[in-house]
């Protein structure tokens, strides 16, 4: 046996022991964000960077519609009428507001045709109230989803209002046309046809850019405060009884009386919405929209839209935790 000189290293050794000691777990763990954002991995619960939000929101629209669409379809499956129900609803609540406050009390103050100014208010303030609830269950009904999947939860309330829209659009037809036979009633006002009726889209494109906004905001209250599910009812009913739309607020409020209750009372944003959209198809002389009407509706559409997202986005990392 050759034993090699003082001094010497041999060639041909294998790897030494200290090679094939691990790291401190303390580098290691230093070095998994780097590792992670190589590989494209992110933290799980954590809230993104509002912009990427916002990239990874517009990357889920395909998903977005189809879960809409799906939740339209699904809302009335277990009745017999099924999707009936979506014109039924909203039609038989205006039949019950007009036989009640249009004929028995006679509450035909400020209207010229007290049927379709009902049918008009109770249609489209309806979408409003079902979209701020389809919100507010946004979190809290989908939890397994929440729970199991990683998504901008965002998805859940704007998949949810734009359900309400599918699911308005067919009822829209039917209330137009309810409104046009409403004038052959005696005792009605006359509805005219005319170019008009086309601010009705925009209108209620603004009224859904505004509802989305609502819907952010009860989503994220409902999910960090349940019990907040029990109060909403009672404020959309605040909110319906204060924004005309059975009654006219002319008939109990005027400008020279409570100038700025009646400022409030008008130009608040469910009361703003109602009236473009009677304006668009109404021949009422006691509602009449400018350009500052338009310009008012799209602020609050804008503002809501924008401070609801935001509000939302902040509780991101909150939502499906016990």
């Amino acid at each position: 046996m050759t034993v090699p000189p003082s001094g010497s290293t041999r060639s041909d050794a294998g790897p030494t022991s200290a090679a094939l000691v691990p790291p401190p777990l303390e580098n290691r763990l230093a070095d998994a964000p780097r590792y992670a954002a190589l590989h494209g991995l992110a933290p799980v619960g954590t809230r993104p960077p509002l912009r990427t939000y916002v990239r990874d929101l517009w990357g889920k629209r395909a998903f977005i519609r189809v879960l809409a669409t799906s939740k339209a379809y699904a809302e009335n499956q277990t009745t017999y009428l099924g999707q009936l129900w979506t014109i039924l609803n909203p039609l038989l609540n205006a039949i019950v507001y007009i036989a009640i406050f249009g004929f028995l009390m006679g509450a035909r103050a400020g209207t010229e045709n007290v049927i379709a100014f009902i049918v008009v208010g109770t249609f489209i303030f309806r979408f409003f109230d079902a979209s701020v609830s389809a919100g507010s269950r946004s979190i809290t009904g989908n939890a397994s989803l929440v729970r199991s999947l990683r998504f901008p939860r965002a998805v859940l309330p704007v998949a949810g209002v734009l359900a309400q829209l599918a699911t308005l659009l067919p009822a829209l037809v039917v209330m137009c046309v309810v409104v046009l036979v409403s004038q052959l009633v005696p005792g009605m006002g006359a509805v005219p046809l005319g170019w008009r009726w086309l601010l009705l889209a925009p209108a209620v494109g603004l009224l859904w850019v505004f509802s989305t906004g609502c819907a952010f905001i009860a989503g994220r209250l409902v999910a960090v405060a349940p019990d907040v599910a029990n109060v909403i009812p009672f404020v959309m009913r605040f909110v319906m009884y204060g924004s005309g739309v059975i009654f006219s607020i002319d008939s109990y409020v005027s400008s020279e009386s409570s100038p700025a209750l009646y400022a409030i009372l008008t130009y608040q944003p469910v009361a703003v919405y109602l009236d473009l959209a009677r304006s668009a198809i109404l021949n009422e002389p006691s509602i009449t929209t400018d350009p500052v009407t338009w310009i008012v509706g799209a602020g609050w559409a804008l503002v809501a839209l924008v401070g609801g997202f935001t509000y939302f986005w902040r509780g991101e990392e909150r939502y499906g935790r016990d």
